[in-house]
């Protein structure tokens, strides 16, 4: 049953490349009308200089996303400090919690303690009474 799972994983997993999406990769601004076929000089070098505009769009586009990106990383970053900030501060916190519960423990115990001590001295008394 195992290697009949393993057998089955392991083809799906080879053929997941063979299924994926054929498509090329189209660049930003790609426009079918102006790689077609031109007669003339002049229309191809509008066709030229129309891509190299579109081009610089494109990266000014990009650019400004990257720029966008970097902010929210930024802002990420800075809520990133601040929940370290905030965990450091509870942690100190929980810590002081920790030390000032096992001080009360003890000094719980160590009161139960005499209290029993005083159960036992007075048990004595009454049986010497007796």
């Amino acid at each position: 049953m195992k290697r009949l799972f393993l057998a089955l994983g392991l083809a799906a997993i080879i053929n997941i490349p063979a299924m994926a999406d054929g498509n090329a990769f189209t660049p930003l601004n790609f426009n079918d009308t102006q790689y077609g076929t031109t007669t003339s000089a002049a229309k191809s070098t509008t066709a030229v200089s129309s891509s190299a505009e579109g081009d610089a769009v494109g990266n000014g586009n990009i650019q400004n996303a990257i720029l966008q990106l970097d902010n929210a990383q930024v802002d990420i970053r800075n809520d990133l400090l601040n929940c370290k900030t905030k965990y450091a501060d509870v942690d100190a916190q929980y810590k002081l919690i920790k030390t000032e519960r096992k001080a009360l423990k003890k000094q719980v115990s160590s009161i139960e303690k005499r209290i029993k001590e005083i159960d036992k001295a007075k048990e004595k008394i009454r049986k010497n009474m007796l």
